[in-house]
């Protein structure tokens, strides 16, 4: 049990342990103040001393900034009053340049101020005199008058009228001159062109004759191919369209027909009968139709073969067989499909000369007397019907009215009308192109030059272009334009009723009057 003095001395006790503990509390405070009081002045000396490094390396640093700093505007100074003095130099130079030019100007202008005073003085004195000339002048065109007895304006108007006659006059030679130098380098050209073409283009020209005949082994086949009461022969000619005339010339049978096709079919199915030696209706008919189909094929190929030949693309197909129908067809015995591959080679080397379309002038060429090959079932002239089969199938207007105008049936719109004409004619018209010989052919030239020339006023009569024209000179004094007209049809008239000839024939009748003069 605790007592109260127990108590008492126990708060004593904790009094005086309380007491002694804040003394020692209070001791170590004040050493440990002492001694942050003692570290607290070292670190001040150690900042001063740090301070004071750290001043004394800013202000050297800053003198040495002020070192360069006042270096640097030393030298721009120095640079800058050097740019300065110059741009004073050069100031001072323009200056003096331009107090020389005003110099010059003055002095130029004071020039010029003395020509304007001279060139016045001169126009005054050139006013002056033209014053004065027109006064002659007037006085001279008054004593003409009075000594002309006419006015200005008459003589003025005969002056003019003589002027025009001789204008007229040189204008009306000049033209004549240029007319005729030009006809002749165009013709020269001409000539050129086509002789080119001649020589370049060498092509075999092979002469057939129009006749077929077929060969018999012997004369007892011709009663085999006339038959029992004629039968087979009827039959052949009802299948074929042609005349089988079996006369007495031995072992031959010679086949007439106005179509060479029909002809053609005709021949190779007699020689296929003969071969096979059945002759009777029901072969007959069977071997023609056989024939028939061999025969379109080889048209076929041979219009193919024809467009292969000259290069061409783009071809209708009825136009192929309708030209390889020309290979059975022969104008004066010249094969008609070989006178066209012949025509497009010419025209397309003569095209080729002058800067043309060689590709369209073959065309035109090659097809421009396809017409030969339907005009026995068309009525009109070859030319128009060649057109219009052109024409429907597709081809351009430039190529069928070529072919339309080569014979002058239309007018042609296009420069390969007129080279259509001279290929047609250079292949047609050339000696041994037909079958026709040099000395037939230089005396239908003669007989030609002979019938011009017996007309009345008739001086000289020339057949030209291997017999396609005539000239005909006339005498102007017996002749007048209007019987040369009249001359000329009738020429043209008597040609046809009395000649054979291929193609056409021109007739030309000149009628030329010269003036002839001499100076001395």
């Amino acid at each position: 049990m605790i007592t109260p003095t127990m108590m008492l001395l126990l708060l004593i006790a904790l009094a005086v342990g309380l007491g002694a503990g804040y003394g020692a509390h209070a001791v170590r405070t004040r050493l440990r103040t002492a001694s942050a009081d003692k570290n607290a002045r070292q670190l001040l000396e150690d900042a001063k001393r740090e301070s004071d490094a750290v001043l004394r390396e800013a202000k050297l640093h800053a003198k040495d900034e002020y070192i360069k700093m006042r270096e640097r505007f030393e030298e721009d100074t120095r640079s800058r009053r050097k740019e300065v003095l110059a741009h004073e130099e050069r100031v001072s130079q323009r200056e003096t340049s331009l107090d020389r030019k005003l110099a010059m100007l003055d002095k130029k202008e004071q020039t010029l101020d003395d020509k304007i005073q001279e060139l016045q003085s001169q126009r005054e004195e050139v006013d002056r005199k033209s014053k004065e000339l027109d006064e002659l002048f007037r006085e001279e065109r008054t004593k003409i008058q009075e000594v002309a007895a006419m006015s200005q304006d008459e003589a003025r108007g005969i002056l003019m009228r003589r002027l025009e006659d001789e204008l007229q006059n040189e204008s009306g030679a000049l033209i004549r001159r240029i007319q005729e130098e030009t006809q002749e380098n165009a013709e020269r050209e001409a000539r050129r062109i086509i002789t080119m073409a001649i020589e370049r283009y060498a092509a075999d020209q092979v002469n057939d004759i129009t006749t077929s005949t077929v060969t018999l082994p012997s004369d007892e086949m011709k009663g085999r191919i006339i038959g029992k009461e004629g039968r087979n022969i009827r039959s052949l000619e009802a299948a074929t369209g042609v005349n089988f005339m079996i006369d007495d010339t031995p072992e031959v049978v010679v086949i007439s027909g106005f179509d060479p096709l029909r002809r053609e079919i005709a021949k190779t199915a007699l020689e296929q009968l003969i071969s096979d030696g059945r002759i009777n209706p029901a072969r007959i008919e069977e071997v023609v139709a056989k024939v028939q189909a061999d025969i379109e094929d080889a048209t076929r190929e041979a219009g193919e073969a024809a467009i292969y030949e000259l290069g061409l693309r783009s071809v209708a197909p009825d136009i192929v067989r309708t030209l390889g129908r020309l290979k059975f067809r022969h104008s004066y015995s010249q094969n008609v499909l070989k006178h066209s591959i012949e025509v497009g080679h010419l025209m397309g080397l003569m095209a080729a000369e002058l800067g043309l379309d060689v590709s369209m002038a073959k065309r035109i060429g090659l097809f421009h007397d396809i017409g030969k090959a339907m005009d026995h079932l068309v009525e009109g002239s070859h030319a128009i019907i060649g057109a219009d089969l052109l024409k429907r199938n597709g081809e351009a207007q430039i190529v069928y009215n070529a072919v339309a105008a080569h014979h002058g049936d239309v007018v042609g719109e296009s420069i390969f009308a007129p080279l259509t004409t001279a290929a047609d004619a250079m292949t047609a018209s050339r000696p041994g192109a037909r079958s026709e010989t040099t000395q037939i052919y230089i005396q239908r030239l003669e007989k030609l030059e002979n019938l011009a020339g017996a007309f009345r006023g008739v001086v000289k009569s020339f057949a030209i272009q291997a017999g396609r024209e005539v000239r005909v000179i006339v005498e102007p004094s017996k002749i007048d334009d209007n019987e040369a007209m009249q001359m000329a049809r009738n020429i043209s008239k008597q040609i046809e009723s009395e000649l054979q000839y291929p193609g056409q024939i021109k007739v030309t009748v000149v009628r030329e009057t010269r003036c002839i003069e001499y100076a001395r």
